[in-house]
Parts: structure tokens; sequence; C-alpha cells
């Protein structure tokens, strides 16, 4: 399975703060939101990734991220020029998700839950056409809603509808076969001038293709494309690792517990940033699993 980022876009909503930045290169409290997405792609197990920017910003998320060969996984960079609506983002990446399926997750999501990576990886070796990550949310009027039937199936995707028929949100995290890229190439512009992503997963949907994961309750779903979804969200992750010490969205962290650097290169990573609280929580981390100790001392 390969992964796609879209980090483009303006980011009007957050003026002035993105006037001079990319939105996702925003700090989300202790590190970049595009850590966020990033994480959840690599947690599903997916080493590939498309990282869709502006021309403007691409040197910018360079410098940050590299080939990504630090985390043993690697980083591609494409463009997307205007915002011309989600679904773009599987034209533009055609040609790196080839015949493989894919991953597509918004660039300021944030997602956070018990056994998240075991789910993700169970959905992505099983997917058949479309799988949907749904959230309930108090006001479903904002968002793509999804429609269930009795029994729980999924029968329709609805883009901010008047009168919600659910109370779930489709998340901005989207699981396809290859065939997404073809789906969105026949699209047509809505009002808006946009290619919607609403419109290539109810026509999964209506191929009888399509399913919903609910992410249910205890699972923390945010996007941080506001001043205050963002405070919100920084305010969330600071709680959380000030109590329980640990680090949400730790890019080098998932890739050694992935399996794709060893404990050493975790710690080494560290060291690079040792006078932070974040290197040194690196540094800290294979000391806590004995077998990684093993792995330390042998090398």
């Amino acid at each position: 399975m390969k992964g796609i980022v879209l980090a483009g876009g303006s980011g009007t909503r957050l003026s002035p703060i993105t006037v001079a930045v990319s939105k996702q290169l925003l700090p989300v409290y202790d590190k970049p939101m595009v850590y966020y997405p990033l994480s959840v792609l690599m947690l599903t197990g997916i080493s590939d990734i498309l990282i869709i920017t502006t021309p403007r910003d691409e040197p910018l998320y360079q410098r940050l991220l590299g080939d990504g060969s630090w985390l043993g996984v690697h980083f591609s960079y494409a463009h997307q020029t205007d915002p011309n609506g989600l679904a773009e983002a599987l034209i533009i990446g055609a040609e790196h998700v080839g015949d493989d399926n894919l991953a597509l997750i918004l660039g300021d999501n944030i997602f956070h839950g018990p056994g998240f990576s075991e789910r993700l990886q169970q959905q992505a070796a099983t997917v058949d056409g479309c799988v949907l990550f749904g959230y309930a949310v108090s006001d479903p009027r904002h968002y793509g809603v999804a429609r269930l039937d009795q029994s729980g199936r999924l029968i329709a995707v609805e883009e901010k509808p008047r009168r919600p028929s659910s109370n779930l949100a489709v998340t901005g995290l989207y699981f396809y076969t290859h065939d997404a890229v073809e789906i969105a190439s026949r699209l047509k512009p809505s009002d808006r001038g946009e290619l919607e992503i609403t419109d290539v997963n109810q026509a999964y949907v209506e191929r009888g293709h399509a399913s919903l994961v609910n992410l249910g309750r205890g699972f923390t779903w945010m996007d941080a494309g506001t001043h205050e979804s963002l405070l919100r969200a920084s305010e969330y992750v600071q709680m959380l690792e000030e109590r329980q010490g640990v680090r949400i969205a730790c890019l080098e962290e998932v890739a050694w517990r992935m399996g794709f650097i060893s404990a050493l290169d975790c710690y080494r990573l560290g060291e690079q940033q040792a006078n932070s609280a974040y290197g040194r929580y690196l540094m800290d981390l294979p000391t806590t699993d004995p077998r990684a100790l093993v792995h330390v001392a042998a090398s």
C-alpha cells in the first residue's frame, strides 16, 4: 500500500500565521502538524509516502523531512498548484500509486486512540474498494456524513447535509484500491469548482464496495485548520503527553516500533536533538524495552 499526505492549500483560515509558512508545518504543541498524518501512515505499515504540497512550500518540507531515509522510509514530493479539491490528490499521485492500494490522509488531521495501529493494519490488509473512518460529532452539518442502513451498512456519503441522517462524520483518512485514481480522473468539478472526495467515496458506495469503520468512543479525531482547533489540538497533545509521559506522533519512535529503524538508530536521532525534551525522550526510549537494550549493546 502506498501513502499520500495532502499538505497543499493556502491555509487562509489560519491567516496571518500561514502567510509565510504552510499550515501543515505549524506546531501542534511539540512537533510540526505534518508529523501527525505521517505517523498514521507509518503505523499502517506504509513506508512509501508522497507528500503533496505547493511549489512555494516544498523546500521547507524537504528541509524538515528529506527523503525519509533517516526514518527507514521513502518520502517523495509533488505539487498541487491550486486548491482544486481533495480528490485531485489522487490524480496528482497516480504515478506514485501505480497498481497498488493507497491510503490518503489530510495533512491537518490528528488521530489518537487505543489499538489504532492494529486497526489500521487490519483494514489495509483487507481493503476492497474503499474504507472510510467515521467519527461521531455533535454537529455533522459541517462534514461529509455517512448514512447507514439498519444493519449498519454504509449506503451513502453526503457532503455537508442540511439534515444529516447520522452523526458520523467521515474523517480525513481514506483507504482505496488503485482504481480510485481512475474514478477521480472522471469527476467533474462541483459547484464549488473542486473535485470532491465525497464523489469518489459515493462512487464506491454505488458499486457496493465501500465500508465504514466507526472509530467509536474513547478515540480522538481533530483537524487543526482553524485558530481555535489548532489551539485545542495543541492543548490535547500537551495534556496527554505530560500526564502519560509519552509522545504522540513521534516519527522516530513510530519508525522504531514499526521496525523501519533499529533501537540504536532511534537513540542516535535523539542525540541529534539532545538539547530538547523531545530528543531526550528518544534517547530514553530503547532503555524501556529490554529487547532493544540487546540491540543497542550489540551495535
